[in-house]
């Protein structure tokens, strides 16, 4: 039973190893700096509403 608690441990190990090294290889592309979307979500926050609230609605 030890051994197979052995090669879980020693195959985890190994993938955390192997995914560093293609972390490495493969970087992320850097962000343009005029983009305005990244993954079609804009960057910047929408425009602040306004003070004064919409007149209510008269009700019949």
């Amino acid at each position: 039973m030890i051994w197979l608690a052995a090669f879980v441990f020693a195959g985890s190990l190994a993938g955390c190893i192997w995914m560093i090294v293609l972390g490495a290889r493969h970087a992320d592309e850097p962000i343009a700096p005029d983009a305005q979307v990244i993954l079609k979500m804009p960057l910047n926050r929408p425009a602040a509403p306004s003070a004064t609230p919409p007149a209510e609605q008269e009700r019949p």
